[in-house]
């Protein structure tokens, strides 16, 4: 259980740190996540299918400077090892989807509280013009933070994934549906808080489209993404010759009104 659960801390210092180490290069995703998590734990599949299931649900989750609304990358890496460890699916995602939350908030005091004590450091090196100490104290705190954090990872795995299955197994059957149910409804969840951000008139009439090919027509995923990126290219090309037609109007007219005056002024 132990090297599962250094494998969590591995897989939150290299998908949380990482993802601000280079730019944020986006493998804090869930989809990214599970699967770093998936070659570490020995289980590409789980992690993968975790991944995707998790991302449903944290798609909408948008992090604006420094607040978090959710951290998606100990979540995922729990769920993962929680299934590796032989707990069902379902209620690994269930039970991982609130420690996406609770991690936030660790994360927002970490930053905002513990890491500011050393602004004042970096104000009197940049002072001083002291490049190599800036980058040096720079990435020892980069290291810091994220390993500190990932201990929440190794701690919920080895502390909690025994007794978690040991909890499971002894819950009845008609809860356990219950769970698998609320498992089913998180990625709904995480679908509508992304069509709150984007929903609009206009669009409007794509996602009921998308939900009667899918739900009465028995289309698959994929045939329905390819149909919106033919849409979405049918849509930008119209918009283009409307731009185009727009610019060659005020083109022609700023002609036609010179035109217009160097005749006046011919006849004045």
């Amino acid at each position: 259980m132990i090297s599962l659960a250094f494998m969590a801390w591995l897989t939150v210092v290299i998908c949380y740190g990482g993802n601000w180490l280079f730019g944020q290069c986006m493998i804090e995703r869930p989809l990214v996540v599970g699967l770093v998590a998936g070659i570490l734990m020995g289980d590409v599949q789980t992690g993968v299918v975790i991944g995707a299931s998790l991302e449903a649900i944290f798609m909408g989750a948008v992090n604006i400077g420094g607040a978090i609304s959710a951290e998606p990358v100990t979540a995922t890496a729990l769920a993962v090892a929680f299934t590796v460890a032989g707990i069902d699916q379902s209620a690994a995602i269930t039970l991982a989807v609130p420690v996406g939350v609770v991690t936030a908030f660790v994360s927002i005091f970490w930053s905002n509280v513990a890491l500011a004590m050393f602004a004042g450091r970096f104000d009197k090196l940049a002072a001083e013009g002291n490049e190599r100490a800036l980058a040096v104290q720079h990435y020892v705190l980069w290291f810091l933070k994220y390993a500190i954090f990932g201990i929440i990872a190794f701690l919920g795995v080895y502390l909690g994934a025994e007794p978690v299955a040991a909890i499971v197994d002894q819950i009845p059957a008609n809860v356990m549906a219950g769970l698998n149910a609320v498992g089913a409804l998180l990625p709904a969840v995480g679908m509508a808080l992304l069509l709150k951000m984007l929903w609009s008139k206009e669009l409007a009439v794509y996602f009921f489209l998308g939900f009667v090919l899918y739900i009465y027509l028995g289309m698959p995923m994929i045939a329905i993404a390819v149909i919106g990126v033919v849409f979405a290219v049918i849509q930008a090309l119209r918009d283009k010759e409307l731009f185009d037609l727009v610019h060659s109007g005020v083109a022609v007219a700023a002609t036609t009104d010179s035109a217009m005056s160097d005749e006046e002024d011919f006849f004045a």
